[in-house]
């Protein structure tokens, strides 16, 4: 069990996880160990899921409250005086939203890191594992190949050549058994081919889950951002249709965020339930191919436990070395009495020396720790970032899932002042001299009035014909002095007693004006005077 190891202790989070209630679909508990074959503690998994789905229920019940009450239960109240506090705690309330929302982004990115780390550490240390076992599979491939095919050919050839000589018979007869102890030992080790496919269909599929799982969380966290900063722009350009498209994607991301909560929610829960003991499911997965002292070897690489494999590699070390003795003295001896036997005694030879060399190789890939190494850091991965991780992520999810209701609320609020404020600059009373609005309004029909009255006093101050110049009478020209002496941008419109043109001079109003008599100037000069 995990408790009684010394390197490996789950950590306090995991043991929280795993006290969570799991119910089956009949809400009947259900065991928390953890069995992912069972059907029952599968449904327990999915009901942890589902508490998402109740989050976003209840949300939207809450926004359909809050958007019963906003349109059907208005009250008359004085808008001048109650419209600016209104609108300031929209903007308050919004502004915390966001400033909650920012964090909750921070949060998820770290725990998006957080569990993405502890999934690489997983697949790196699955990896690593599955390359251990690649090698122990072809060292010991590679060495019952040369036992049974290499060596023993060369022993049928010596043998037919040793015939006349019982003695190097008997010595021939004494490596085959060495040889076949050799065969028996290699095959007795586990074949540990099946558990490296495994182990590498296992790390290739956790790797595409998680590569996917991140891409989905950080386009998560980029939506929540950008809905952020759409909503300030929204609410600074005061438009409703940008407000609108704002509020769909609001509840895009809400729904995004339930959803979250509830894989993060179950995903840890199952994680932890294997965290907290994770030798029984391996000894579990693993009884088909390797027995279980094999498994608690590799599993607890304790000191007191003694090495499975380290009689049948004694017994292998033994043999070739006993056949390199006999090898030894038939080349001594045979050789100069059958020279036909030096090629087959030497070819023997390479074969023990390449075999002892894999075995050396195989005696250290068999030992626990490199194995047990993969096995921790895979679980520190797992039950430490990943879990971790995964509660930040839920976090994450449970702050935006609320903040984001609360800015939805916030927004149709604004969208509703809005409305309400274009309905009353449409009824404004343009006649009261007290609305700021329809002040606001005169000021700028005022300003397009002087703008053509402007116009039309140009055109009017360019001179009659010369018949009409010399027969225009005084008062006439005392009106139209008076009319434009009432603006100081109309003072002294003809310039007569300056002596100088009119500041909208042309040709035609110089000849007019060199034209006129000087009685008729003297008379102009009179009229101004008075």
């Amino acid at each position: 069990m995990a408790t009684a190891r010394l390197d490996y202790v789950a950590p306090w989070w995991t043991y929280w996880l795993h006290n969570f209630p799991h119910f089956d679909f009949s809400f009947k508990p259900v065991d928390s160990t953890f069995r992912p074959e069972q059907e029952n503690y599968q449904q327990s998994v999915v009901v942890l899921a589902c508490v998402g789905a109740v989050g976003l229920c209840v949300s939207l019940l809450v926004l359909v409250v809050f958007l019963v009450c906003s349109c059907c239960c208005r009250k008359d109240v004085d808008e001048d005086t109650k419209r600016p506090e209104r609108t300031c705690c929209v903007t308050w309330s919004a502004v915390v939203t966001g400033l909650i929302i920012c964090s909750a982004v921070g949060v998820g990115f770290y725990g998006n890191s957080e569990t993405n780390d502890g999934v690489y550490q997983l697949t790196y240390s699955i990896y690593n594992a599955n390359r251990t076992l690649g090698s122990i599979n072809s060292l010991s491939a590679g060495s019952l190949g040369n036992a049974e095919t290499g060596v023993k050919q060369h022993l049928e050839r010596l043998d037919e050549i040793f015939a006349a000589r019982p003695d190097y018979l008997q010595a021939l007869r004494f490596m085959q058994l060495m040889v076949n102890n050799v065969i028996r030992e290699l095959t007795a080790l586990p074949d540990l081919r099946k558990a490296n496919v495994d182990l590498t269909a296992v790390a290739t599929q956790t790797a595409f889950i998680e590569y996917y799982r991140w891409l989905t969380y950080l386009l998560l966290l980029i939506l929540d951002l950008l809905i952020c900063l759409a909503v300030c722009l929204g609410m600074a350009k005061q438009s409703r249709w940008l407000l609108i498209m704002i509020m769909a994607f609001v509840v895009l991301s809400v729904i995004l965020s339930w959803a979250s909560l509830g894989a993060s929610l179950a995903t840890a829960v199952g994680t932890s339930d294997f965290c907290v003991s994770p030798d029984k499911l391996i000894v579990n997965q693993t009884k088909d191919f390797i027995s279980a002292d094999v498994a608690h070897y590799y599993l607890f690489c304790s000191p007191n436990l003694p090495n499975p494999f380290q009689q049948s590699l004694t017994i292998c070390q033994r043999s070739l070395t006993t056949m390199q003795i006999q090898i030894q003295g038939l080349l001594q001896f045979s050789v100069p009495t059958f020279p036909t036997a030096e090629r087959d005694l030497l070819g023997i030879q390479r074969l023990l020396n390449t075999s002892e060399f894999n075995l050396h190789q195989l005696t250290a890939l068999l030992d626990c720790r490199g194995l047990h190494k993969d096995y921790l850091d895979a679980l520190m991965g797992v039950c430490y970032d990943g879990v971790e991780g995964l509660l930040y992520l839920a976090l994450f999810s449970l702050l935006a899932a609320s903040a984001l209701s609360a800015m939805l609320c916030a927004i149709f609020r604004v969208w509703t002042l809005l409305g309400r404020r274009d309905k009353e600059y449409d009824d404004i009373d343009e006649e009261d001299p007290f609305n700021p609005q329809a002040q606001r309004r005169r000021s700028n029909i005022h300003s397009f009035c002087s703008y053509t009255s402007s116009t039309g006093s140009q055109a009017s101050i360019h001179p009659p014909p010369q018949a009409a110049a010399s027969v225009l009478p005084a008062p006439e020209y005392m009106n139209q002095s008076m009319l434009f002496g009432g603006s100081p941008r109309y003072e002294n419109v003809p310039l007569i007693g300056r002596g100088s043109p009119p500041p909208s001079y042309t040709p035609g109003m110089r000849t007019a004006y060199l034209t006129m008599t000087e009685a008729q100037i003297r008379h102009f000069g009179r009229d101004f005077q008075v």
